[in-house]
């Protein structure tokens, strides 16, 4: 924590396990749409082709429209104190 303060890096804390919470569930869910989603791989070698064909081929071309869904803007849910 202190050294994070002394380089200015802002520290956010997640609950244990919040997939919506984190950006990499959130690319490993657009993965798995454009790979895994209704297909069969016979061989590992051809998933992990497909995989890597996302990483270099796929990702270059989406990623700027993936801004909305790989950030830190997160819907903030307000609890109000009853009266």
């Amino acid at each position: 924590k202190e050294s994070a303060e002394n380089h200015k890096i802002i520290l956010h804390y997640l609950p244990p396990y919040s997939p919506n919470l984190n950006a990499i569930e959130r690319l490993w869910k657009v993965m798995n749409e454009y790979v895994r989603n209704n297909q069969h791989f016979a061989k590992f070698k051809e998933f992990k082709e497909k995989i890597l064909a996302f990483f270099h081929v796929t990702w270059p071309k989406i990623s700027w429209s993936m801004t909305g869904i790989l950030n830190n803007n997160f819907q903030k849910i307000h609890v109000f104190k009853q009266i």
